[in-house]
């Protein structure tokens, strides 16, 4: 239970650790109220997204509810798992927030900090999480139809938000941040599997 409810809002914060990486390179600050109102507006996404995942599952079959949760989170998995690929082989730029690395998200980094003065204030803060916030909803619908824990999840959501983005800030000045960076929305992606292919035998 707290295993999965963990490593799902992990890979909801997959993308705080390579935007704040970006920020990092770019020597733009994120405040603590910043983060805050991040970690808050991406928490609020995550719990309407479960809930209403939580809803539909009530019109399913305990068994059919998970196969198809897991089966979800599998196939969303795959999807950034690919696109990733396909990203790093073919040099492609992406849509999706989930699917950009490092050298992407400076150039989203650059564009968040509005006024140019090298911090994000509330109003940036705001939409660079309705951003984050809506990379999150399907994989929050298709995780509380497989049974996570959702107040668990939630809770992990916030701290695993608040530190991530701080954390990739810090990593964003040392080389390992593009390295990271690069790779981070292929490792999400397989750890969305993994997670799927658990919850459809747990």
């Amino acid at each position: 239970m707290i295993f999965s409810a963990l490593l799902f809002s992990l890979t909801f914060n997959m993308d705080n650790m390579v935007i704040g990486a970006a920020y990092g390179m770019k020597k733009i600050k994120i405040g603590f109220t910043a983060n805050l109102i991040i970690a808050a507006i991406t928490t609020i996404g995550t719990y309407l997204s479960m809930t209403l995942g939580t809803y539909i599952s009530q019109f399913l079959p305990d068994f059919c509810a998970n196969a198809i949760g897991a089966a979800a989170v599998v196939l969303l998995g795959l999807y950034f798992s690919l696109q990733s690929i396909v990203k790093l082989t073919e040099r492609t730029k992406p849509k999706e927030l989930a699917l950009k690395d490092v050298s992407d998200m400076m150039e989203y980094a650059q564009e968040s900090d509005r006024n140019h003065n090298g911090k994000i204030d509330y109003k940036e803060a705001i939409l660079v999480a309705v951003g984050l916030m809506v990379n999150n909803l399907g994989t929050g619908i298709a995780a509380s139809i497989t049974k996570v824990n959702l107040p668990l999840t939630i809770l992990f959501t916030f701290i695993l938000s608040l530190v991530t983005l701080v954390f990739g800030e810090v990593l964003g000045t040392h080389a390992l941040g593009k390295l990271f960076g690069k790779y981070a929305s292929l490792f999400s992606g397989l750890l969305l599997i993994l997670l799927g292919i658990f919850e459809f035998f747990h």
